[in-house]
């Protein structure tokens, strides 16, 4: 199967590399994914939209033969429901990584501090603590050394989506900053911010107990779970 990776914010395709040898091992195909934008720390940001971002996956997508795996890490799990809603076809899973689907419209995060057209990755005291968890101060060094800021319009410009047919898309949720309890509850009880993920038609929940960026502190056990998630 190919199996394409898409990073969360401020990271780019190398951030999968110790997640990647689980996947080749039992035969995948690996696509980690470099974002417009994300190419180097002096890369060109200014005016580079959510769209643009989306885009670049749907090409991959199209450049490659039968269906596809998209694995999508925080913010990079909206990019991934984008390109299964304008390729539902060709889409045979999507898993989010500590991440899920966000409704019609939506933003990915405009509360993140802008510094003219970017968004550097901020300090840690932004992120709440369940975030952080098992990110230690090794984990958070190479993290800042290996940031790249992230364009500006990708995380305030509204979500394009048009095709219900995303809705009937396979999802896996991994679940990491909340346990999978408390998805479900979430959904049970009609959250406005779980109504995207409620509408879905067949999903499945898996706890990966750890902070924000299991890739980093998990990542072998990340890469078991992704392994199963396609099997299935």
């Amino acid at each position: 199967m190919d199996v394409i990776l898409i990073p969360g914010f401020w990271l780019d395709a190398s951030s999968w590399s110790d997640v990647t040898p689980a996947l080749e091992a039992a035969g995948h195909r690996v696509h980690a994914v470099t974002l417009p934008g994300l190419e180097s720390a002096d890369a060109a940001r200014a005016g580079i939209s959510l769209d643009d971002h989306v885009e670049a996956v749907v090409h991959l997508v199209d450049d490659l033969a039968g269906s596809v795996v998209l694995v999508g890490h925080s913010g990079g799990g909206a990019i991934a429901q984008a390109v299964s809603d304008r390729r539902p076809d060709r889409v045979a899973r999507v898993v989010y990584v500590d991440a899920g689907p966000l409704a019609p419209g939506d933003p990915i995060n405009d509360d993140l501090p802008v510094v003219g057209d970017e968004i550097p990755l901020p300090e840690w005291s932004v992120f709440g603590e369940g975030m952080l968890a098992d990110l230690d101060e090794e984990h958070r060094r190479r993290f800042r050394e290996r940031a790249i800021p992230e364009p500006a319009r990708v995380a305030s410009d509204p979500l394009r989506l048009g095709d219900e047919r995303r809705r009937d898309v396979p999802t896996t949720v991994i679940t990491c900053e909340y346990p999978s309890a408390q998805l479900k509850e979430w959904v049970a009880g009609g959250a406005p911010f779980v109504r995207e993920l409620a509408a879905m038609r067949e999903v499945e929940y898996v706890d990966l107990p750890t902070g924000h960026w299991p890739q980093f502190t998990r990542p072998a056990e990340l890469g078991r779970l992704l392994v199963d998630a396609i099997d299935r």
